[in-house]
């Protein structure tokens, strides 16, 4: 089989999609022959078993976008196109090329179709947007890919497509090394896009009524993001007077991201909604309990005793990490080998290209994997 994936970037800053689209094209590569097309960048992630095809910026006053993406599409002859994103002018675009030529189209909206995102800019935004292109190419796509129930109900009530397969996002776990000590070091972690979305407003208001019980920690925000947000939060730090607590350390990369993961207490991402949280299964992997949200699909955390999934808000984060403060050395290791363990058999990267190959096949059940 001849799969092409197409995704907009695969740059270290665009986060969870990139690392997603690394971590399942080195599995999806021993599974069939993939493509990728996307667009040049300053720091793209190096994916393995994969030919990856740069092409123009979309841009409708010229033509080189479609023009080069026609030509892969007649070059390579794909069994099946993989479009991932939404909001994008490109990824409808590619999908209508790929359908013009009755090559079969899975649309994977990256959580970009959940009701907090659609709700933010709605009016100026998102409606022109549905209106021109979105809610036409999510009724034509011929299979939509969600990460869990949870995204897969919220994709049906749109009421645009029903045909909705399940797959369960996954990392590369074996290459992740596991933390070897619990002792504590009075670090927390975030690590994420900084984003409004990602409700660092609340840990920064939690850390303001904990303030007591945060003395001699320091509570790390790790990510890049806008520049005017990200001042809006320096100023509320220094407002409250938290600057020797919570520091913005700006976006951690390869080693140093994990060195993050192993040498902090626990990991927290207050977020009002991710369609998986990439951050979430690796500080999991790297033995690093985590708390999070219900705007996550992470209920898991509760039922393996590896973390807290909990309500949005400052007072539910508040009293858990209260509560995570006063665990012990052992009862941080145990919910920490609790949560290497989930990873290991429920969320492996070999899983996911493997329940990905036969959404696949659903589509074009008489071709034979090469």
């Amino acid at each position: 089989m001849k799969i092409i994936h197409y995704i907009p970037s695969i740059d270290r800053i665009a986060g969870g999609t990139s690392t997603y689209m690394q971590v399942l094209g080195k599995e999806l590569g021993k599974l069939a022959e993939v493509h990728i097309i996307t667009h040049a960048s300053d720091n793209p992630l190096p994916i393995d078993n994969c030919k990856i095809h740069y092409v123009s910026g979309y841009n409708p006053l010229k033509g080189s976008f479609k023009i080069e993406v026609n030509k892969l599409l007649d070059v390579l002859k794909p069994d099946l196109v993989h479009v991932n994103c939404c909001w994008m002018p490109a990824c409808s675009l590619v999908q209508k090329m790929a359908q013009k030529r009755n090559i079969k189209v899975v649309l994977t909206p990256h959580g970009m179709l959940e009701p907090w995102i659609i709700k933010r800019h709605y009016w100026t935004r998102k409606v022109p947007a549905l209106l021109l292109f979105q809610k036409s190419a999510i009724k034509k796509a011929d299979c939509l890919q969600a990460t869990a129930e949870s995204e897969k109900q919220n994709l049906l009530k749109l009421g645009y497509n029903s045909n909705i397969k399940i797959v369960k996002l996954g990392i590369d776990a074996e290459s992740i090394a596991m933390k070897t000590s619990w002792k504590k070091s009075k670090q927390l972690l975030f690590l994420s896009r900084v984003h409004v979305k990602k409700g660092i407003n609340y840990l920064i208001e939690a850390a303001d009524i904990l303030r007591d019980e945060l003395q001699g920690y320091k509570i790390l925000v790790a990510g890049e993001g806008d520049a005017e947000y990200v001042a809006s939060l320096k100023q509320q730090i220094m407002d409250k007077g938290l600057q020797d607590i919570i520091q913005l350390i700006g976006g951690v990369y390869g080693e140093k991201k994990w060195e993050l993961f192993q040498t902090s207490d626990f990991f927290v991402l207050p977020t009002h909604s991710e369609n998986f949280g990439l951050a979430i299964a690796e500080s999991l992997a790297s033995g690093t309990p985590v708390i999070t949200t219900v705007g996550t699909p992470w209920n898991d955390l509760n039922d393996s005793n590896s973390g807290a999934w909990i309500v949005i808000g400052t007072q539910p984060l508040t009293e858990t990490l209260r509560k995570f403060l006063a665990l012990s050395d052992e009862e941080l290791e145990a919910m920490g080998r609790n949560g290497r363990k989930l990873i290991e058999e429920k969320y492996s990267a070999r899983v996911m290209a493997k329940e990905m190959m036969e959404v696949y096949e659903t589509l074009i059940p008489n071709l034979t994997n090469v």
